[in-house]
């Protein structure tokens, strides 16, 4: 049995093995399917019991993530990288429309994954959101849209990269 503390201005409900949070900066749901747990709420304070120490550590790890995105958020930055023909970067929605890479006429399109906010400003795209599992996969989902085969790869660096900091 593990339990988890609700930081201030983070309000939780929980339904079965789904727990809803939301505080100032959004909402995240989350569904813990196919584990056994029991998840109680009394107060400030989150109960998880669990068949192992493991499951129940993974789950206090996913919903402290869960109480800092919804109080702070998470942000990822990637920078485009271009040698050969200028790369432009489009958001209609939920998709992403990657124009121009390698000079391929059709455009290269991926999908914003759950409630990430996608802003291209320039060479720089930022990708925020209260749910991180969210960001880091929009942050996968352009990277691998911008994988080049065929090509020697210490040539041709065009492509969208994530900014380490």
């Amino acid at each position: 049995m593990i339990e988890v503390k609700i930081p201030a201005g983070v309000t939780v409900a929980v339904e079965g093995v789904k727990v809803t949070a939301s505080g100032s900066n959004g909402s995240v749901v989350r569904e813990f399917k196919g584990t056994l747990l029991d998840l109680k709420l009394e107060g400030d304070t989150l109960t998880v019991t669990g068949k192992g120490k493991a499951i129940e550590n993974t789950v206090r790890a996913h919903l402290t993530n869960i109480f800092k995105g919804v109080t702070e958020g998470f942000t990822r930055k990637m920078r485009i990288r271009y040698a050969h023909f200028p790369i432009s970067v489009e958001v209609k929605g939920k998709d992403i429309f990657i124009k121009n890479f390698l000079g391929e006429r059709k455009a290269r399109k991926t999908k914003v994954h759950g409630n990430a906010k996608v802003e291209v400003k320039g060479q720089e795209i930022t990708i925020s959101s209260p749910d991180k599992e969210a960001v880091g996969q929009t942050v996968a989902n352009i990277r691998k849209t911008t994988t080049i085969k065929g090509f020697d790869c210490r040539i041709f660096q065009d492509g969208i990269y994530p900014v380490k900091e």
